[in-house]
């Protein structure tokens, strides 16, 4: 499979866009446009001056290897765990500190308040925490009783 663009690493380890034209961006940054609705799907490279220098349509099109250095470059930009289970709250009052189980294992974060809770759809939820990190509910559904219990005191 031939791309429009050629994509490696320099000596600092920073991605290096090659356009077709022959452009060469040094220091571009995979971001997606819609990271939780299509993650797979639009890819702006964005080089360091804040616009885009290339276009990846569909993760799943690239070749193995230039997927796979996109791949390595969003997890290490992106952090966003995923809530699988609410264990203890600290407090119905915010500022609280949660307990929780994500994909990644169990944490703590401390919720502002209120405020720090978008919905996401019909049924998913991200939730930012004291440090900016944030966390996502993909599905209200498909929290345990006791967690959804818990969640729906804030919401």
């Amino acid at each position: 499979m031939e791309t429009a663009f050629e994509l490696t690493r320099n000596a600092f380890g920073r991605l290096v866009l090659t356009t077709a034209a022959g452009d060469v961006t040094e220091g571009v940054v995979p971001v997606r446009a819609f990271p939780i609705a299509a993650p797979a799907e639009g890819i702006a490279l964005v080089g360091p001056d804040g616009h885009e220098a290339g276009w990846i349509e569909r993760l799943d099109a690239l070749p193995a290897a230039l997927r796979q250095l996109v791949e390595e470059e969003l997890g290490r930009r992106e952090f966003m765990p995923e809530i699988r289970r609410i264990r203890n709250v600290s407090s119905f009052a915010t500022p609280s500190t949660w307990q929780v189980d994500t994909d990644r294992g169990e944490t703590s974060l401390v919720l502002w308040g209120e405020e720090f809770i978008r919905r996401l759809g019909k049924s998913g939820l991200l939730i930012e925490d004291s440090h900016g990190i944030h966390f996502l509910v993909r599905d209200l559904d498909a929290l345990d009783g006791p967690s959804r219990k818990l969640l729906d005191r804030f919401l």
